[in-house]
């Protein structure tokens, strides 16, 4: 009589390859789009920007005085993305930022997410990755047309800047590189929270009203305040330092840049670091 041999069973993870990094950031370019509200955010907050860079380029337009000590360079950059452009960027970032991890949370996808890829710090690295790339991108295109906007308005009273004049190109990448900065401060408070408005409204709080609190009185304030990412785009974002706030501790532009660095790797050390331990 023969002996029936029985193969060893083979497990379905055994079987399937792992998933690959470009396939994670495949999945999440894909996730990101997937969310409703992503596209009509990111194409309708600009028209508010440029809204916004036209009508302070008109300002500028009427009411500049020539002469030889105009400061026309700073106040011509100052039209291109004021303050409220600030604003915009730290409100639509932030919160996209918080909302591509806690939609995933409120939805009940991120178990299927969790359950696909045992590696979470790979899971959440390449959501921070397209996350960056995307607000990167967004970022200097709107930068770059409200610059465009308000340099061709004033160009009309000769004060027109090009974005090759000195300082020009900084002060669009300063407005530019705040949206991942911003983003990637939403998503790890997304990740710490994992609560929609609470994730939100910590962002706008961290973001814009921490800022407030600090001021250059003291040494130890303004050490604070200067490492903090919305007073880092206010020092990238003057050229002429004339129209430099007086300040016994001024920041330096080498401390701006690095102070948009340090959020954006912290906080994503940070998310991993969370993601890890609580989601095993």
């Amino acid at each position: 009589m023969s002996t029936l041999t029985l193969a060893p069973a083979t497990s379905v993870t055994d079987t399937e390859p792992r998933a690959r990094f470009r396939d994670l950031l495949a999945a999440e370019w894909i996730k990101l789009w997937s969310l409703r509200a992503t596209l009509w955010v990111l194409l309708l907050s600009p028209a508010l920007i440029l809204v916004v860079a036209a009508r302070n380029a008109s300002y500028t337009y009427d009411h500049f005085d020539p002469g030889p000590a105009a400061h026309y360079y700073q106040s011509a950059l100052n039209s291109s993305f004021s303050v409220i452009g600030a604003d915009v960027v730290m409100l639509v970032a932030g919160g996209l930022g918080a909302f591509v991890v806690v939609g995933e949370y409120a939805s009940g996808l991120i178990r299927t997410s969790l359950a696909a890829v045992p590696d979470r710090r790979a899971l959440l690295l390449a959501k921070a990755l397209v996350l960056t790339a995307v607000m990167t991108g967004w970022g200097f295109a709107v930068s770059g047309a409200s610059f465009g906007v308000a340099q061709a308005i004033l160009s009309g009273r000769g004060i027109g800047l090009s974005i090759t004049d000195p300082g020009a190109f900084r002060f669009v990448a300063g407005a530019a590189l705040f949206a991942p900065v911003c983003a990637l401060v939403g998503l790890c408070l997304g990740v710490l929270i994992r609560h929609t408005a609470a994730s939100i409204v910590s962002t706008i709080l961290v973001l814009f009203f921490v800022p407030a609190f600090f001021t250059d009185t003291y040494h130890w304030s303004a050490d604070i305040a200067h490492a903090l990412p919305f007073t880092a785009w206010r020092r990238l974002s003057v050229v002429d330092l004339r129209d430099q706030l007086v300040s016994a501790y001024p920041a330096t532009v080498a401390s701006a840049w690095i102070t948009f660095a340090v959020w954006s790797l912290a906080s994503v050390a940070i998310a991993l670091l969370v993601i890890q331990r609580r989601d095993h």
